[in-house]
């Protein structure tokens, strides 16, 4: 098992210098400098490719600042040993929970999820939800497809490329949003909305 965390110029609380003392011990933890990060979508993505690039035949994506509950993380394991290719978590389906948050946070999320649902004839009833493990071959295959959003829409983006894969939806605990849904965000949401429901349309999704 190996424990990559990827670290940019956005990190400025000293949780990397904290980390760089532990590098190594044990072995299996890893950290990854990434000062050309542009966005919090490079940081995934580079996460994504150091694990592959390490042989990992699962990967699983988690918030470290304990919005996710590692407590969750057996019930993944569990699933992707049935089989699966993806396991997703989710905050709204039986026995999720949505805490401590601010009601517009919980509205864009549920909204969120079910107008996605109908633009893109997905079924999961969490989609923006950034708590999921994948197979490597499932992941191979999204960041062959390029993952265009430059926001959070980006988990909505990576759900639906895998519409086509064996995938389920487990419950999890999400506590305290670490970042804030600024316009920016929200406009970059509609826009990769509108082009992968055009792209459904035209059969290439």
């Amino acid at each position: 098992m190996k424990f990559f965390a990827v670290f940019d110029n956005a990190c400025t609380d000293g949780t990397y210098e904290m980390l760089k003392e532990w590098e190594g011990r044990p072995d299996e933890l890893e950290l990854v400098w990434a000062p050309e990060n542009e966005c919090v979508v490079d940081a995934y993505v580079r996460g994504y490719r150091e694990a592959l690039g390490a042989g990992c035949e699962w990967v699983l994506e988690i918030d470290a600042s304990f919005s996710h509950q590692p407590a969750d993380i057996p019930q993944f394991l569990d699933k992707m040993a049935e089989g699966y290719d993806c396991v997703f978590g989710s905050r709204f389906c039986k026995g999720g929970k949505f805490t401590d948050r601010p009601f517009s946070r919980y509205f864009i999320s549920r909204a969120g999820s079910i107008l996605a649902n109908i633009m893109l004839g997905t079924k999961l009833k969490d989609m923006t939800s950034g708590f999921e493990m994948f197979t490597r071959e499932a992941l191979e295959r999204v960041l062959e497809r390029g993952i265009r959003s430059r926001g959070h829409f980006f988990q909505t983006e990576i759900k639906a490329y895998c519409r086509g894969m064996r995938i389920v939806e487990v419950p999890i605990h999400y506590r305290a949003p670490s970042t804030n849904v600024d316009a920016g965000v929200v406009g970059d949401a509609f826009s990769n909305l509108w082009r992968l429901f055009r792209e459904r349309l035209a059969g290439k999704l």
